[in-house]
C-alpha cells in the first residue's frame, strides 16, 4: 500500500486567492485521517490537491515519493476520490456507474460485476442496483458514490463529506466501511464537519484561517 504526503503546499484556485498555505500532512496506510473545519475552510481544496485535481502553487503532493502530475496520474497510482457532489452519471444505473469505473481502472467485466454487488450490498443498495441515478434519493445517490469508491479498492481513499446526506444508521455503517478500508491497508482521508465522525478517525487535521493545524497528530 502507498503513503500520500502533502509537503509545504500552498493551495489556490484559478482566481489566485490563497485558500491554504504551508500545508504538510502525511496519510499513512492502515489509518483514517480526518480533515475538519467549517464550510469554506479548505477541506475540499486539500482533497482536490491530494487527488491530483489541483496543482499546488508551492510545495508538492507525493504518493510514495512520486510527485503527482494530474488526476490521471493519481488514478494510475491508486488514488481514489469519492467527491462531495457524488460525480455519478445520471443516465446510468447504480450498478453501471460502479462497473464502468472498475473496468476503466483495469478490472475485467467479471470482476466488475462481483465488486459491484459486493459494494452495493453493505450499503443497503442491492435492490436499487438497476435503477437510474436520477431515480434515487439524495442519500441513495451518496451511498452509490461511496460504493463506487469502495469497489475501486484504492491504495489511497479520499472521501469528501460523504456522510452529509445520510441518516445516523448509514453514517455509522459508512464509518465502519472506511475502517475496513484502512484495515485492508489503504490510507484513508476523510473530510468532515461532523465531530463524532472525526472522533472515530485515528488522527485529525483541522483547517482554519488558511492554515492546517493538528487537533490530534
Amino acid at each position: 500500500m502507498k503513503t500520500l504526503t502533502v509537503d509545504g503546499a500552498d493551495l489556490a484556485w484559478d482566481d489566485g486567492r490563497p485558500v491554504l498555505t504551508g500545508v504538510s500532512v502525511t496519510a499513512r496506510p492502515g489509518e483514517i485521517l480526518a480533515v475538519t473545519g467549517t464550510s469554506g475552510a479548505g477541506k475540499s481544496t486539500l482533497l482536490s490537491a491530494m487527488a491530483g485535481l489541483l496543482h499546488p502553487v508551492a510545495g508538492k503532493v507525493l504518493v510514495d515519493d512520486e510527485p503527482l502530475a494530474d488526476r490521471d496520474h493519481a488514478v494510475r497510482l491508486g488514488v481514489v476520490l469519492i467527491p462531495q457532489d457524488n460525480g455519478l452519471a445520471a443516465i446510468l444505473t447504480a450498478a453501471e456507474n460502479i462497473s464502468v469505473a472498475v473496468i476503466a481502472t483495469g478490472g475485467t467485466p467479471a470482476e466488475a460485476r462481483r465488486r459491484t454487488a459486493e459494494a452495493l450490498e453493505p450499503l443497503g443498495l442491492s435492490g436499487q442496483a438497476n435503477q437510474l441515478i436520477e431515480e434515487l434519493s439524495g442519500g441513495q445517490q451518496q451511498r452509490t458514490a461511496i460504493a463506487r469508491g469502495l469497489a475501486l479498492r484504492g491504495d489511497v481513499l479520499l472521501a469528501d463529506e460523504i456522510t452529509s446526506e445520510l441518516d445516523a444508521a448509514n453514517r455509522v455503517r459508512v464509518m465502519e466501511l472506511l475502517r475496513a478500508e484502512a484495515t485492508r491497508g489503504a490510507a484513508v482521508v476523510f473530510a468532515t464537519h461532523d465531530p463524532e465522525a472525526a472522533a472515530a478517525c485515528d488522527r485529525e487535521l483541522h483547517l482554519a484561517d488558511g492554515e492546517a493545524i493538528w487537533a490530534r497528530p
